[in-house]
């Protein structure tokens, strides 16, 4: 008998918002030290009373639409009770009832991944374990900060359906401004099962919680499903409905509680939270702000003329869609844009750990001047470091550093025809079919001129005089 993996997410994901969930506290995407972003209603003081984040409403609806759901026109805020330290209230305020959006789903390369719902709720605060004293410290400075939780049909078969999945999510949410998820701010909750193939019903559910890196994602879906397999068929263990953890020193995921049931959270509505009214109106303002989807940009780009997996990683990344669009706009050729994006300007970002503020104005310059032959490519990669390192005018920063091309067609002659006496064999090796050799005369030329010849006046010159000789 076959068996297949059956497979469904919880995918956790901070929004990005200037405050919490239901406080006025900011500041907790960027905390200076524990508990300096808390107030009396996020660490659960008596008496306070929450307040709707409009914001992370409509953020959520957002997501919703990315993910091609439904927007429910009522939704409700719900309490979920359960004791632990992190949580200051006792209950955590989410979406039980009436979540904000349900009944979606995303394309994947070739599967149909069904979305239950997304709902909001808050999150937790930070357990910090002091092994030297045997202690437990709480910071709160991250509880009630807003989420969305996306819960996704059982719909997955694979671990490579998994992240190519959540690829997509991150890819999208990110550029539509829903969240950065960054490490720590896009966390996910595994759940996995082992049935025969082609039956309806499901096996012996486990589920892995907060998770975030997709490698481990993927190295404990294989585990697990190993571990599902050798249960079911060599009766290794008894498997049981729980929740386990993964440790990612030994490999492998370990046992940390019985899984939990509705009941055993007593979810009942907030009194505290009116229900919140979504009309047509509010949600069609938030389409219309919505900036084009990461595949729809990547299609315009390779309409442009740029590689299918080029035009993905700009289109993947906000801020780096929006520099590119702003350089061609000033009459960069799309092609070159793209092949300094990404070489000279990722390579700066990761070498610092961010894309640097680049004016598009000053960049559409350096590329267009290098494109024209007023500068070489390794002055225009000069300028550009200096223009990472501060704001200057690259077109000034050239006449004062003498960056320019050498455009004086008698320098340029000279240095050619010293080239062709300094290497009479690569002139044999172009005049015998063998074009590469222009190649190592050019790299004379530009020698001689110090890096800074034009190079198409080069080139062509070198072929004149080599011409001659034929």
């Amino acid at each position: 008998m076959k068996y297949e993996v059956v497979i469904g997410l919880e995918t956790h994901v901070e929004l990005s918002t200037r405050s919490k969930l239901f406080c006025s506290c900011g500041g907790h995407a960027s905390p200076q030290a524990p508990n300096d972003c808390v107030c009396p209603a996020c660490s659960g003081m008596p008496g306070m009373l929450p307040v709707a984040n409009r914001e992370a409403i409509e953020l959520a609806i957002k997501a919703g639409l990315i993910l091609n759901c439904k927007i429910n026109r009522y939704t409700t805020f719900d309490r979920k009770s359960y004791f632990y330290p992190d949580l200051p209230g006792a209950y955590q305020i989410t979406q039980w009832f009436n979540p904000i959006c349900v009944d979606g789903q995303v394309e994947i390369k070739d599967r149909t991944i069904g979305i239950k719902q997304i709902h909001l709720e808050e999150d937790a605060g930070k357990l910090i374990h002091d092994e030297a004293t045997g202690s437990t410290l709480v910071d709160y400075n991250r509880a009630g900060v807003p989420l969305i939780e996306i819960v996704s049909r059982p719909d997955f078969r694979s671990s490579a359906q998994v992240v190519e999945y959540l690829e997509w999510v991150k890819d999208n949410l990110r550029f539509a401004g829903v969240s950065e998820c960054e490490e720590g701010a896009m966390r996910c909750d595994v759940n996995i099962s082992v049935r025969p193939e082609g039956s309806e019903g499901f096996g012996v559910r486990s589920e892995i919680k907060n998770m975030s890196s997709f490698t481990e994602i993927r190295d404990v879906i294989e585990f697990e499903k190993v571990r599902h397999m050798d249960a079911i068929l060599r009766h290794t263990e008894m498997l049981i409905q729980e929740t386990r953890r993964w440790d990612p020193i030994k490999r492998r995921s370990f046992p940390m509680r019985s899984k939990e049931t509705a009941a055993d959270y007593r979810y009942f509505p907030d009194p505290n939270l009116m229900p919140i009214l979504i009309d047509e109106a509010w949600i069609d303002r938030i389409r219309a702000g919505m900036q084009d989807s990461v595949d729809g940009k990547s299609a315009h780009y390779v309409d442009l003329g740029i590689a299918p997996d080029s035009a993905s990683v700009l289109a993947s990344d906000r801020a780096l869609s929006a520099l590119f669009d702003g350089v061609i706009a000033r009459g960069a050729s799309p092609k070159a844009t793209a092949g300094w994006l990404l070489t000279e300007c990722l390579g700066h970002a990761r070498k610092t750990g961010s894309l640097p503020d680049i004016d598009p104005e000053k960049l559409a310059w350096i590329i267009k001047a290098v494109e024209s032959g007023d500068l070489t490519r390794a002055s225009g990669r000069t300028v550009l470091a200096r223009l990472f390192e501060g704001d200057i005018d690259p077109e000034s920063y050239c006449k004062a550093h003498a960056l320019f091309a050498q455009s004086d067609e008698s320098a340029i002659l000279a240095a050619v025809q010293a080239a062709i006496a300094e290497d009479p064999s690569a002139v044999q090796s172009y005049l015998s079919g063998k074009t590469k050799a222009l190649e190592a005369l050019f790299g004379i030329c530009m020698r001689s001129l110090k890096g800074n010849g034009s190079p198409a006046r080069i080139r062509a010159l070198l072929e004149q005089e080599l011409a001659k000789k034929a």
